[in-house]
């Protein structure tokens, strides 16, 4: 019969649990607490440690021994943490932190473990026991995996980035040296990529890109290295590689890029790549070296064909080149500073009464031992090593200051063709024709023909620009190139000067008589004034008199001089053409 006393039953009740129980919490937080006795060397563990270490054996667990057994990537990770430990967090105990992997068997998955927590000294200070928490962390180590990953590949191939393969190869040189072995490192650029992008898009490029990584990674041998240098080049680690292994390899690739049209989503795509190399640590001792010399090589197989390899080899002619470029550089750019790049001026006269109608500038280069460089030994090396940028706003400087000087005075300048798309060059004609009025009126700017024909519009522009100022355009070497009068009108020139080389044997040659005779008459029916280069004698210039030509300068003439225009009158200059004439 049940009792009537509440509180009898209540006292004969077992005990209820008051709390969650420590063990359930910390396995659901993926966690389990140890307690480790390092003289015996047993580990206890809390009641769901199995839980996390599943596919363990307990008794693996129970020990240290044991434990360390599965520990990767070091065994005595947890012993060396616990006798490193410096900083005290009390009297009598030492905290400690560290990661490592858990892996039950050979070819089962590591689990990524944190562990946390103090040891106790004995009575001798060394660590006696340890308490402490396990919890796995394999998120968090494969957030920081991948992110390892993206720094170190390219994240469109998967491939080694640059960094990483520039990484790669010094470590390989250093070894190939030490080793007294020999690697070759090679660049794959893929030909006109740029037209593939502008015919087919971005995107299909990046497919063509990945395929062809593909395809040179699958031709590989075990221990090479592949990494995407840049947008379309690749660069190869090739270890144990003679010379020769090199050519059969660089064939290899070449065959595995062009071959088989690359299947994109937009439909099959052609390509053909070039490669250039070079062998370390033969001919290159450094990464820096190596990588320098492979990109010369390949663009010398560019330059030969699409679809070449070109080996590096020493080349004496180019290194010699290569340090006059060095000498040449440092000679004009100290000119420039001292102020050395002088003007020559070159008449150029009405063909029929002989009089100055306007002098062409010509770049001179002052030495220090008093010679003088002419422009075809300045400007073809300045243009080579990107400094006639400079040249052309210094000889800019002073025709404009001569123009200022000498009102009386019309003078032409010749320009680069990096230097009419220059917007510095620009800003610089801007300020001097606004410093100094009616100067622009007196000013005529000469381009070559080849500029004239690269873009029609941009070269539209700048001849609308130039003229708005009231200068004159002129069309240097007319001839050479294949600028039809139809753009010279749409163009709007006022000059056409026709290149020497059909003036010069004009007296003696019937084919270049009638081409320079032709240029003449469309330009007379088109409303172009025409100049004749290079004329050599009297005969030449009364042909050219009698088919029309506006102007003529050469040797017939006089050749260019230093001296001022303004300082001879032009009735001198007259006098001294006729008496050359006479002669």
């Amino acid at each position: 019969m049940p009792s009537a006393d509440p509180a009898s039953d209540h006292a004969s009740a077992p005990p209820r649990s008051v709390g969650p129980d420590p063990s359930a919490i910390l396995a659901a937080l993926g966690q389990a607490a140890f307690v480790w006795d390092l003289a015996t060397d047993a580990i206890i563990w809390t009641g769901r440690a199995s839980d996390l270490f599943q596919d363990i054996p307990a008794e693996t667990l129970s020990t240290g021994a044991g434990y360390a057994s599965l520990l990767e990537p070091s065994r005595a990770i947890r012993a060396d943490a616990l006798l490193n430990g410096a900083a005290a967090a009390g009297e009598n105990c030492v905290p400690y932190r560290i990661e490592y992997g858990v892996r039950a068997a050979t070819s089962a998955p590591i689990i990524w473990i944190e562990e946390s927590g103090f040891w106790y000294p004995g009575a001798d200070g060394r660590p006696a026991s340890v308490e402490g928490i396990v919890r796995i962390n394999n998120e968090r180590h494969a957030r920081e995996q991948q992110l390892l990953q993206l720094s170190q590949h390219d994240p469109l191939t998967g491939e080694l980035n640059r960094t990483y393969l520039v990484a790669a190869l010094a470590e390989s040189i250093e070894e190939a040296a030490r080793f007294r072995s020999s690697l070759c490192f090679m660049l794959i650029g893929l030909d006109h990529l740029a037209r593939i992008n502008d015919s087919f898009g971005f995107d299909v490029a990046d497919e063509l890109i990945c395929t062809i990584a593909q395809r040179i990674r699958a031709r590989l041998r075990s221990g090479d290295q592949l990494g995407r240098f840049s947008g379309n080049k690749f660069g190869l680690i090739l270890k144990n590689c003679t010379v020769d292994d090199a050519q059969v390899a660089a064939e290899r690739f070449l065959i595995a890029v062009r071959d088989e049209i690359v299947p994109t989503r937009s439909g099959p795509v052609s390509v053909t790549a070039s490669i250039g190399a070079v062998s370390s640590p033969r001919h290159a001792r450094t990464a820096e070296e190596a990588i320098n010399r492979a990109q010369e090589a390949l663009s010398a197989a560019k330059h030969r064909r699409c679809g070449a390899f070109s080996m590096w080899r020493p080349n004496v002619e180019r290194d010699a080149q290569r340090r006059v470029n060095i000498r040449v550089t440092d000679e004009i750019v100290t000119a420039l500073n001292e102020r050395r790049i002088v003007l020559a001026y070159e008449p150029v006269v009405d063909v029929a009464t002989r009089a100055p109608a306007f002098h062409e500038c010509l770049v001179r280069m002052m030495q220090d031992d008093g010679q003088v460089l002419l422009a075809p030994d300045i400007v073809p090396v300045a243009e080579r090593l990107g400094l006639i940028r400079l040249v052309d706003h210094r000889v800019l400087e002073l025709v404009v200051a001569e123009l200022a000087a000498s009102p009386q005075m019309t003078l032409s300048l010749n320009i680069s063709p990096d230097t009419t798309m220059d917007a510095d060059w620009w800003a610089g004609i801007e300020s001097l024709m606004l410093a100094h009025p009616g100067v622009a009126e007196r000013l005529i700017v000469e381009i070559t023909e080849t500029v004239a024909i690269q873009d029609i519009d941009e070269v539209r522009g700048f001849v609308t620009r130039l003229k708005k100022f009231g200068s004159k355009i002129a069309i240097d070497d007319f001839g050479a190139g294949y600028t039809s009068f139809r753009n010279l009108r749409n163009l709007g020139v006022d000059i056409v000067k026709i290149d020497g080389a059909f003036v010069q044997n004009i007296a003696r040659s019937v084919d270049d008589r009638a081409f320079v005779q032709t240029l003449i008459d469309l330009a007379r029916r088109l409303g172009i004034k025409t100049v004749a280069e290079w004329v050599q004698d009297e005969e030449s210039a009364l042909l050219l008199r009698e088919w029309g030509c506006d102007y003529i300068q050469g040797r017939l003439i006089g050749l260019a001089s230093q001296q001022r225009p303004s300082d001879v009158p032009a009735a001198a200059i007259a006098a001294a053409v006729r008496e050359r004439v006479a002669n």
